[in-house]
């Protein structure tokens, strides 16, 4: 699992700068179009959550405890709510959303392996 936490560390903050560009063109045509949406505010917070969860993933790979895993599961399973409620017409924002659940059900089964050894 200390490889998966690095890979998707690395990851994370890799697409927290796309999603972050993305979210920036959002809000401009949010704000351009004034239809009231706020998809591009919400995949802001959703690039500095996977920001996070991709450093406290690398960061942590290596301690022993269960505190990673539960800090991951929230940072994760928080910016893919964010993202799914508030995607709007931003539509790519379901994509990152669901790459933040695949990181939050990877930190579950990472808690459920470490309490196994």
């Amino acid at each position: 699992m200390k490889i998966w936490k690095l890979v998707s560390g690395i990851l994370s903050i890799v697409f927290c700068a796309i999603t972050g560009f993305q979210s920036c063109a959002a809000g401009m045509y949010n704000t351009m179009s004034a239809n009231g949406q706020d998809s591009g505010s919400a995949g802001v917070m959703v690039a500095i959550l996977m920001l996070t969860g991709g450093i406290v993933s690398i960061a942590l790979r290596n301690s022993n405890g269960r505190g990673k895993d539960i800090a991951l599961i929230i940072l994760y399973a928080l910016a893919a709510l964010i993202g799914f409620t508030s995607a709007g017409d931003f539509s790519d924002l379901n994509i990152w959303s669901f790459w933040c659940v695949i990181c939050a059900i990877m930190a579950i089964v990472s808690m459920g392996k470490e309490k196994k050894a």
